[in-house]
């Protein structure tokens, strides 16, 4: 906020800018926009050593000015994410083992958190590099078993970490991700097949949180998804299935009709609009080796920065569109980007 004080009077003293006339208030609110991305060549390896010069961005067909390059040099912010449900539970020692994994893959500066969840989120440790810390938090996960504590409020834990760990004034920079370990069967929001629960209902229950609600957090502070399934992938559910849905919602009836679970198509939609991957437990070996293949992703990431222009920074969901600047020097490679982002409103 800039706010115009008027020079001394005769007499020496300046006039309030408070008293009517007193001068004007300038109110201006920019926010850089981050985007992880990950380049993937034909071979399906990262492409290493890119420059800000690689790369081309487009918000709403718009060709914006990018601001701000990082190939994974600055501290990455992550947040594990744990389901500690009873149908959860078995899985514990294999949570810590990948959890110690994916530290093994990350840069001693990297920073990570640690939630832990069954009918609501429990913040075991916040941001930390101290990889002690990390193993204390974990160990903590045993002293939920003694709590009576039913449901699995997904999407309720991951929504309040986003605002926890992401938001507000301390909010970090860079690569920020969210690393989510479930099966995927909420008991929180009420998700079924049709698309109107993803979004606010009518009446006594309109401020009830929602889908919607919850992507467009992860949308506004740039968090990537990353999410381990304890299920197995459906039938037809490949990379490749992805790749040619991705620019619309995964929630519609050619879904429902493949047999894909309602759970796990939701899983699919919250990586699709917020950026990250899916990965499913049972056929990637164990936990670590998943936990250790999202590292790498990670290590390996570009996050790209922008101020966008007008038109392109009005208060809702932006299109965006990225590409290499020299498509020929790259043949048949992809770029892993999220396809949208959103603009709250002012708090």
């Amino acid at each position: 906020e800039l706010r115009a004080v008027p020079k001394k009077s005769a007499e020496g003293t300046s006039q309030s800018s408070s008293t009517p006339g007193g001068g004007a208030v300038i109110r201006s609110q920019v926010s850089l926009v981050e985007i992880g991305c990950s380049a993937i060549s034909a071979a399906g390896e990262p492409i290493r050593n890119l420059t800000i010069d690689d790369f081309k961005l487009a918000a709403d067909g718009q060709q914006q000015k990018l601001e701000h390059f990082d190939a994974s040099t600055e501290p990455a912010h992550l947040a594990l994410v744990l389901d500690a449900s009873p149908s959860e539970f078995h899985s514990l020692p294999d949570m810590k083992a990948a959890a110690r994994a994916l530290t093994a893959e990350l840069s001693p500066r990297d920073q990570v958190a640690v939630v832990a969840f069954a009918g609501h989120p429990h913040m075991l440790v916040p941001f930390t590099s101290d990889r002690k810390q990390l193993d204390a938090a974990l160990e903590k996960i045993e002293l939920m078993r003694t709590v009576e504590e039913t449901g699995s409020n997904i999407y309720g834990s991951v929504y309040l970490t986003a605002q926890r760990l992401f938001a507000g004034p301390k909010a970090p920079s860079g690569r920020k991700a969210i690393l989510l370990l479930t099966d995927g069967q909420d008991s929180g929001l009420g998700l079924s097949w049709n698309p109107a629960s993803t979004f606010p209902p009518t009446g006594a229950l309109a401020n009830r949180l929602t889908f919607e609600d919850v992507v467009r957090e992860l949308a506004t502070s740039g968090i990537e998804v990353f999410i381990a399934s304890t299920e197995n992938r459906p039938p037809g559910m490949t990379n490749a299935w992805f790749s040619t849905h991705g620019a619309k919602t995964l929630i519609n009836e050619d879904s429902r009709t493949m047999g894909i679970p309602a759970y796990t198509i939701f899983l699919a939609e919250l990586v699709r609009r917020a950026g990250g991957g899916l990965y499913f437990l049972r056929e990637s070996g164990t936990l670590s080796e998943v936990y250790r293949r999202i590292g790498a992703t990670l290590h390996t990431e570009y996050t790209l920065g922008f101020y966008p222009s007008p038109g392109a920074d009005a208060r809702g969901w932006h299109n965006l569109r990225i590409t290499f600047t020299d498509l020929a020097a790259h043949p048949n490679a992809r770029l892993d980007c999220r396809p949208s982002y959103y603009i709250a409103a002012p708090q």
